[in-house]
């Protein structure tokens, strides 16, 4: 999809984006990869229930895939920080990529985050290190890594798990370095001017895809079927594109995509 016909209200996209209803990271798991195993733990001790990883097939293609997971009861959101994960889940979504580089697997990175989670425990962990030391690492790894952004990408919670090869997002989606409400808190000190913030961000689809910083837009029908198909036509093309590269080729290629910002 090259963009929506009609210009769409940014505010009304950010609000799509935090519809509950959305298709979800684990609903594209469990629709489109086979024997899925997840894995679990950073390897110092800690495992962030807000990042779910593993390794399955995708049309009989071994693959990793990491999604955000906001989860779906009360107790499970307050558990997964409504999705906004800790510095264990940046650490073990690193260990899972690299995992991945060693055995030539594809890399699948599913993300629907406000951002990484603000809280004192998470900051007394490194949560700007583990942000760091992805995208520092990450940007190496000798491997296919897509992106799709299925809800909110915030900041560099999602950042961190969006610098790969190619990010594409869902029409219903957004991307930004903070929500419309912190930059209007910021700007103009009150946070109701939110839908005004989002139109200057910049935020939505259509946007960041003129702009080059996304690849392509997924359509995205209110029948959660249709989107899974949808997101699976993309997943083949683009990962049997990427697997045609060298790896000289293609971290060459992933390096100039950063470097053209």
């Amino acid at each position: 999809m090259e963009g929506s016909k009609v210009k769409r209200q940014a505010g009304q996209v950010v609000a799509a984006a935090r519809d509950l209803h959305k298709v979800t990271g684990p609903e594209i798991i469990h629709s489109l990869i086979n024997h899925f195993t997840e894995l679990h733990g950073d390897r110092l001790g800690e495992d962030d229930p807000a990042i779910i990883g593993g390794i399955g097939l995708f049309h009989d293609l071994p693959v990793t895939v990491i999604t955000t997971d906001r989860g779906q009861s009360a107790a499970e959101r307050i558990a997964k920080h409504f999705g906004c994960p800790t510095p264990a889940g940046y650490r073990k979504s690193l260990r899972l990529i690299k995992q991945a580089a060693k055995f030539h697997r594809p890399v699948i990175c599913l993300v629907n985050t406000p951002g990484a989670y603000p809280g004192q425990s998470a900051e007394e962990h490194g949560q700007g290190a583990a942000i760091a030391q992805n995208l520092l690492e990450i940007s190496q790894v000798p491997t296919p890594i897509i992106t799709i952004i299925l809800g909110e990408g915030g900041s560099g919670g999602a950042l961190a798990l969006a610098c790969g090869d190619q990010i594409w997002m869902l029409e219903n989606s957004t991307y930004s370095i903070l929500s419309p409400e912190g930059f209007a808190s910021i700007l103009w000190k009150d946070s109701s001017r939110a839908d005004e913030a989002a139109a200057i961000m910049q935020l939505i689809p259509e946007d960041l895809l003129r702009k080059k910083v996304i690849d392509g837009i997924i359509e995205e029908p209110t029948d959660h079927a249709a989107v899974l198909s949808n997101i699976d036509k993309i997943l083949q093309q683009e990962i049997s594109h990427l697997q045609k590269l060298s790896t000289t080729d293609l971290l060459r290629q992933r390096h100039n995509r950063y470097r053209q910002f």
